[in-house]
């Protein structure tokens, strides 16, 4: 027996149909960013596709028995929109600062596509889903790898823990060689051995030895291993540890 959808309560397959694809789809963009070991994978993408399908499936249909001319009127637009704010507390969870560089925004982007996915599938445009995954794909496979081609249009971010000997004017020199090989320093932060932003000192040590520890991190065009070179060999520098910051 089919049942019809301007019945209260009415469903068909169609509207599993389109859940169906909204799975399968939002599926796939997990599985790609599972075997990438983001924060977010496979269960948390499929759940916010599946999410935004059955919201905008129950906007369309799930109040048709309510539903009398002239004295009410549905506006399935509505939750489409609630579903796009509500990302926000996802988007915000998986997005977080490091040392001056802001990671996630990639996950939290494809998150963003995801649930979009599921609205075009839950809304009956399953082409313009498909679509939109394998743009996705494209982009995560297609553009990325083309970008890591043009080193010269891409501003490398690159963060440094140095640890240098006190009164030899070090700092400066550190600073002087980052400007000079190309790089601006967007951060940095003089640490203790806790961590609690101030200077280490080593009490046993005389005043000529007394160490300090900074977290540096730059961005630039210029040579990365150039930089690196030039502040490991800096005077007073004993130790430069490198951190290649990613945004994903």
């Amino acid at each position: 027996m089919t049942l019809d959808i301007n019945e209260p309560f009415g469903q068909n397959w169609t509207h599993a149909a389109q859940f169906g694809i909204a799975f399968v789809l939002s599926c796939a963009i997990g599985i790609e960013r599972e075997i990438r070991q983001k924060a977010a994978g496979l269960r948390t993408y499929t759940i916010v596709g599946l999410g935004a399908a059955l919201f905008t499936l129950v906007s369309k249909f799930g109040f048709s028995d309510v539903v009398v001319t002239g004295q009410v009127e549905l506006d399935p637009s509505r939750v489409a929109a609630q579903i796009v704010s509500g990302l926000g507390f996802i988007g915000g969870g998986v997005i977080f600062v490091h040392r001056g560089s802001v990671r996630g925004l990639t996950t939290a982007a494809s998150i963003w596509l995801t649930a979009a996915v599921g609205c075009a599938a839950g809304a009956g445009l399953p082409v313009l889903a498909t679509l939109a995954t394998l743009a996705y794909f494209l982009v995560s496979y297609g553009v990325r790898p083309l970008a890591h081609r043009l080193p010269a249009l891409r501003n490398a971010s690159i963060g440094y823990r140095i640890t240098y000997t006190e009164g030899v004017g070090a700092l400066r020199e550190l600073v002087n060689h980052c400007t000079e090989t190309g790089f601006a320093v967007s951060e940095l932060t003089t640490l203790s051995a806790d961590g609690s932003g101030l200077f280490r000192r080593r009490r046993s040590q005389p005043d000529a030895e007394r160490t300090v520890e900074v977290a540096l991190s730059v961005q630039g065009r210029g040579d990365p291993d150039a930089l690196t070179a030039r502040l490991a060999g800096t005077v007073g520098v004993l130790a430069c540890n490198r951190s290649d910051l990613a945004d994903e």
